[in-house]
């Protein structure tokens, strides 16, 4: 890929991802990726689903020169302790706000129209949690970690 490792720091405070460049390689990678595509969509000269492809090529292109970077950022021991603690603590806050979500629409729809209707894309994403951690914990336990 084209972003090396080096290049950014581990997004702390702000969400997931990369943090903030670290060496200058890291701001011309940022200037490099996002500066055409700034100019592209500042031009009225294409209609919308030129614009939607170029957009979404570019955002694949993205993905798969930043994810892998993303995964394998060098953390050390207190670091990685530290972002499974934090990790935790932001899935146990979407499952609240989720579980509150689920309850909220129930009880709205119940009153409303006297019939039960819930988004299940907000069920999917609880059961989805649900899946992902019993097979993580069977993979573990397997690996003897």
């Amino acid at each position: 890929m084209i972003a090396q490792n080096d290049w950014f720091e581990r997004r702390k405070y702000t969400g997931w991802g990369l943090g903030r460049p670290r060496k200058w390689q890291g701001w011309a990678y940022l200037a490099a990726v996002l500066l055409p595509f700034v100019i592209f969509q500042a031009i009225p000269y294409w209609g919308v689903k030129t614009r939607l492809i170029v957009t979404g090529a570019w955002m694949a292109f993205l993905m798969i020169d930043l994810i892998p970077l993303m995964v394998t950022l060098k953390k050390d021991e207190r670091e990685h302790k530290i972002e499974a603690i934090a990790e935790r603590n932001a899935a146990w806050a979407m499952v609240m706000i989720l579980v509150i979500g689920i309850v909220y629409e129930a009880l709205r729809s119940a009153l409303a129209a006297k019939t039960f209707q819930v988004d299940p894309f907000i069920i999917a994403a609880l059961f989805g949690g649900v899946i992902a951690k019993a097979l993580s914990n069977f993979y573990l336990e397997r690996r003897a970690i």
